[in-house]
């Protein structure tokens, strides 16, 4: 007989009653249990369609929690941050599948509302602006992207109540832009960014990478490639970086780049050419009809005249 513990699977909450309650009965608990150290609440964000990278969110907010904290993911496709024409309707839904992942790495309650809990009153007339963040970089190639990102993002703090939040650093703009809200908008909750998770061969983990071809995702691989590439050329200045990036994105088959940029990781403001120090490296294409977005940090030298 195995001795290790049952897989126990995280309590599903669908209203803003049920988690209501589920966050009383937790503090209450926890109150009850004297000499424990005090818990805290940790919240992974997803839209679902849970991959080993939503997954290493969740096994860092456990570790964050502590034993006797709480780890809550939310679970809902936001329509605020889609524009028009893109995949809301067809992005992958599977709760069922995504609450057995859950159950593997130790998620407490699973938040799964749909849009008329998390906006009862319909489309929000008063959002949150992610100013000039949001009009560069992602925010000029979907208008008002962020802006949704930062909206539900707000409203799922006031509802989760988290001490601390969780956000992968694959969406590096997206990070930026909350820390930037929780700054500004004095919101008490601590953000983490989690690393970035890949596959063996460097491709980095989405949910949308499901809607590649065998052939679309070998050609995916490009945007790792051209990464890692420019990162390799960080000794020879800010303009060496991008040049042989591009190189590689220039020579790929199928893919077609909608941005690629070199940037201040606390303004994503794109850095000058005399730059040096710590900076982003930011790739968004298309493989396809897919959309994909990957980055490397950089540390640029100051390139050398020869």
């Amino acid at each position: 007989m195995s001795t290790e513990p049952a897989q126990r699977s995280p309590l599903v909450v669908r209203t803003r009653e049920e988690l209501r309650d589920e966050q009383m009965r937790w503090a209450l608990a926890g109150s009850l249990e004297a000499g424990d150290e005090p818990g805290r609440r940790a919240v992974v964000m997803t839209m679902g369609a849970l991959h080993e990278g939503h997954l290493e969110l969740v096994r860092r907010a456990r570790a964050e929690a502590g034993p006797a904290g709480q780890v809550v993911v939310t679970i809902f496709v936001n329509p605020l941050q889609f524009g028009a024409g893109e995949d809301l309707e067809k992005y992958p839904r599977d709760l069922d599948g995504d609450v057995a992942k859950l159950a593997e790495v130790g998620a407490d309650v699973v938040f799964a509302p749909t849009p008329d809990v998390v906006y009862p009153g319909g489309d929000p007339v008063v959002r949150v602006s992610a100013g000039r963040i949001g009009e560069v970089l992602e925010g000029a190639s979907r208008p008002g992207h962020l802006d949704g990102v930062l909206t539900v993002v707000l409203k799922l703090m006031h509802l989760v109540r988290p001490d601390v939040a969780l956000f992968g650093e694959k969406d590096a703009q997206q990070l930026l832009a909350v820390r930037r809200m929780v700054r500004d908008l004095e919101v008490s909750v601590e953000v983490v960014g989690v690393p970035t998770v890949r596959e063996a061969d460097g491709l980095a983990l989405s949910s949308r990478n499901a809607y590649l071809s065998p052939e679309e995702r070998e050609q995916a691989l490009a945007l790792s490639r051209a990464l890692r590439a420019g990162a390799a050329a960080a000794d020879r200045g800010a303009a060496g970086v991008i040049n042989d990036a591009r190189e590689v994105l220039d020579g790929a088959d199928g893919v077609v780049v909608d941005y690629l940029a070199l940037v201040d990781p606390v303004t994503v403001d794109a850095v000058t050419d005399d730059f040096s120090g710590p900076a982003l490296l930011l790739v968004a294409a298309r493989v396809g009809s897919t959309r994909l977005i990957d980055n490397q940090a950089v540390e640029v030298s100051p390139e050398v005249q020869r």
